[in-house]
């Protein structure tokens, strides 16, 4: 019999990810979660059996029944946007949460898989920066660590089994490129394609740690397979970080572009760098293998697909 995994936030960039990797595995029946304020429904794998409804709708939890498996993605997750809504955020990131967790409580679902971030280390000094290291500073930062309590809460009190992951910048095909400020790569990769200037925000030398999403996708089929993973917090990046400069010198030489990019006042609630420390995930037998400029290839096809295709 096949598993049952539900997927909130599936029509985004890693939820419809995630979909066509489970389905192109078999053995899996898909159920996906979107309100489409944010996923795009064209990115949806048609296996998936879909329905249009926000996380903060108790109507959500009849598709819950006889679920092995949640993996919970759905977020309002553009920092800048979040600064400027800490209301919205904290009713979709933290009362969403809580009902998605609810939901599995009620359903008795085997583990709950989500979504926290490596914004949560924004005011950290320690690079690489380990699980331990927690200091937000931005409101979207500040949500997920409510999540994450209310996780825990969910643990302690009703025995809810649950796995948090800590993207660091995960990047690759379905990246969402229609946010108010774009994905790096996605940016990037836009305007030189068009032959337009690329805006790069602050002098360029912000560093991050950038995870190919075909990786992250290994860790989550660990996370429903390996019971070490159960009640554990794990950082997901490549353990090596660039520059915002080194990667547009990256895409251009890939797209054999000499166009220069703008550069503009920096923005706020971010940090200067991020560096993740890897090694508990590491322990348990999981290693990224895409490099950064193999990854890229793959970002640049689908870009290029979706101009052709009209859709940028």
């Amino acid at each position: 019999m096949k598993k049952k995994v539900l997927i909130t936030g599936v029509a985004g960039f890693i939820g419809s990810n995630l979909a066509n990797r489970l389905l192109a595995e078999g053995g899996y029946r898909v159920i996906g979660i979107d309100n489409l304020s944010y996923g795009v429904r064209e990115q949806i794998p048609v296996e998936v059996e879909f329905y249009e409804l926000d996380i903060r709708d108790t109507a959500i939890y009849n598709l819950f029944t006889n679920t092995d498996f949640v993996f919970h993605f759905a977020a309002k997750n553009c920092i800048s946007d979040c600064q400027l809504d800490p209301v919205e955020t904290a009713d979709i990131n933290v009362r969403g949460t809580v009902n998605v967790l609810e939901a599995a409580k009620r359903a008795n679902v085997k583990k709950v898989i989500y979504a926290e971030s490596s914004a949560l280390y924004e005011g950290s000094n320690r690079l690489p920066t380990p699980e331990s290291e927690i200091n937000p500073q931005s409101f979207y930062s500040i949500s997920k660590l409510s999540t994450m309590y209310f996780a825990d809460a969910y643990t302690k009190f009703y025995n809810l089994k649950t796995t948090a992951l800590r993207y660091f910048c995960v990047y690759g095909p379905r990246q969402d490129y229609r946010r108010t400020i774009p994905p790096l790569f996605s940016a990037f990769i836009i305007k030189l394609l068009k032959g337009e200037n690329p805006i790069i925000y602050g002098t360029g030398e912000k560093r991050r740690d950038f995870i190919h999403v075909d990786d992250i996708n290994d860790f989550h089929i660990q996370c429903m397979k390996d019971d070490r993973t159960t009640g554990n917090v794990y950082n997901l990046g490549s353990g090596y970080n660039y520059s915002v400069n080194d990667i547009y010198n990256t895409i251009s030489s890939l797209l054999h572009s000499d166009i220069k990019p703008i550069y503009k006042p920096d923005l706020p609630g971010e940090a200067f760098e991020n560096l993740a420390d890897i090694s508990k995930a590491k322990t348990i037998g999981w290693n990224p293998k895409i490099d950064l400029e193999q990854g890229l290839k793959t970002s640049i096809d689908f870009i290029k697909n979706e101009i052709s295709k009209g859709n940028i």
